[in-house]
């Protein structure tokens, strides 16, 4: 039934309790899991901002060594989260975008025709679902795939 799915991670403690409900699945039948991970990069230019209070140098260049560290953090982690997948006989991949975490989640389950997208109830600040919405809750509204949501 749900033989390919999305699991979207931002590495909370939320999509950790996902990943949990993605294993099970095994036993319905998924064959293929596809790890996806979206760097948001609204929120970290908005680090840069404090550069106007804080001389951290040119900021070019202090956002390219963020990017770097956090690109290169983010896929090791994403590498053991395949492996572990892997090792329980799922086919498993690694999809990385930058963009609206919604909106690029939609659109590539759409795009890789998943069967359904697992993913943790919260993972932004709650200012931030406050003002904006959670993510979750954009992907439930916008999807016309499945969407397991895992409550904390």
């Amino acid at each position: 039934m749900f033989r390919k799915i999305l699991y979207p991670t931002d590495f909370s403690e939320n999509a950790i309790k996902a990943l949990e409900y993605v294993k099970k699945l095994k036993e319905a039948g998924t064959e293929e899991v596809l790890i996806v991970h979206i760097y948001d990069k609204k929120k970290i230019n908005a680090l840069w901002e404090v550069h106007e209070i804080i001389d951290f140098g040119d900021p070019r260049l202090e956002e390219k060594k963020v990017l770097d560290q956090l690109l290169e953090h983010s896929f090791n982690k994403l590498k053991k989260l395949e492996k572990e997948l892997k090792d329980l006989g799922f086919k498993a991949e690694i999809i990385v975008k930058e963009g609206d975490p919604a909106t690029e989640i939609t659109r590539i389950a759409e795009e890789e025709k998943v069967s359904l997208i697992v993913l943790g109830e919260k993972g932004e600040s709650a200012l931030e679902q406050l003002f904006l919405g959670s993510t979750a809750g954009k992907i439930v509204r916008d999807s016309h795939i499945p969407v397991l949501v895992v409550k904390m």
